[in-house]
């Protein structure tokens, strides 16, 4: 008989850039045994998301870094195969967040049960989990788009920009969408409707983008910086507002390392002359607000208002080297590790 073990993905050291597949390690050890009030769950999807760059560098931030030959930290849907716990049965279906290996036990604290019935569970971890989630809150908490405003939002193609465009569009505004590629492009454009979409690979991309906001831009969801910030930075109309999530452009630059000459007194005095509003958030602040969010959106899905794209990889053991890809934008639409059927 066929005893399953337990398999988890350590870091093995911090990267010095972009991670490399020797900074993961992978272990396998027996399952663990649910005690009184615990239950052990079996992963079936692990989600990959950019800000788990963070935690593997020693950096203070928002989240604590994952210790050398600690588990990568991430967030998963799972089905219940033992309980001890009085509020939850084997076979139901949770999101919750253990981390990068096949087993874990869980209290059940922070466990949410899932209806397979009602959407699909892998969109738990995508439109309709923390990704969608921050898109929707980032941007009608601080963005506030109206009627007619130009919203711009980079990695449109991804789970948090694909949502922050169709909001905005759904807010009566202009939704301006920068994806990387052709393929992208057109799937921004043709599938989720947006009014413009820029390929930041093009060489004259800061004149297109110019071009496609002829009224500058009000609203800039911010979550990729670089070379996308600077296009966007002279565009922004007075009283813009500019939601920041994420930076995923300088994720894998060396601490203390910031190419080029120090821009930000420049910068500061055109956030003081246009009254710009930049606001940088974590998606829990607004975690009252999830409820609204879910029935929000599983409405704008059933209405076809909201669409969504997953990259599905099959294979626990190729979680690093999808990883690896995504800070590279290699994935297209939400990426996923597909870890057991």
């Amino acid at each position: 008989m066929h005893v399953p073990r337990n398999q988890r993905i350590l870091l093995a050291s911090r990267p010095d850039g972009l991670p490399q597949p020797g900074d993961f390690r992978i272990v396998e050890d027996a399952l663990p045994e649910p005690a009184d009030g615990q239950l052990l769950l079996q992963v079936l999807y692990l989600s990959l998301d950019p800000y788990m760059r963070g935690p593997m560098d020693a950096r203070k931030s928002y989240a604590d870094p994952v210790p050398v030959g600690g588990v990568m930290e991430g967030g998963t849907v799972a089905r219940v195969v033992k309980s001890r716990h009085p509020g939850y049965a084997e076979g139901e279906i949770v999101l919750s967040h253990t981390g990068w290996q096949r087993f874990a036990l869980s209290d059940g604290a922070s466990l949410r049960k899932l209806d397979p019935a009602t959407a699909p569970p892998s969109t738990a971890l995508g439109v309709l989990g923390m990704p969608g989630f921050t898109g929707w809150a980032g941007l009608l908490n601080i963005g506030r788009p109206a009627a007619g405003d130009t919203v711009v939002v980079a990695a449109a193609s991804g789970p948090v920009g694909s949502m922050v465009g169709q909001v905005a569009r759904i807010a009566g505004a202009r939704a301006v969408g920068i994806a990387g590629g052709p393929d992208k492009c057109a799937y921004v454009r043709d599938e989720l409707g947006f009014d413009a979409v820029i390929d930041h690979w093009a060489p004259d991309f800061a004149a297109q983008l110019a071009a496609a906001c002829p009224d500058g831009i009000d609203v800039y969801f911010e979550n990729v910086g670089g070379k996308v910030w600077d296009a966007v930075f002279p565009l922004l109309n007075e009283f813009a507002r500019i939601p920041v999530c994420g930076l995923i452009a300088q994720y894998n630059d060396r601490p203390g390392e910031s190419p080029g000459p120090d821009r930000l007194p420049d910068m500061m005095r055109e956030v003081l002359k246009r009254s710009l509003a930049i606001r940088g958030f974590i998606v829990r602040e607004f975690a009252h607000q999830r409820p609204q969010f879910h029935e929000q959106a599983a409405r704008w899905i059933a209405e076809g208002r909201l669409r969504y794209r997953e990259d599905i990889v099959d294979g626990f053991e190729n979680a690093p080297a999808a990883f690896i890809d995504l800070l590279q934008g290699r994935n297209f639409g939400k990426l996923i590790v597909k870890v057991s059927d």
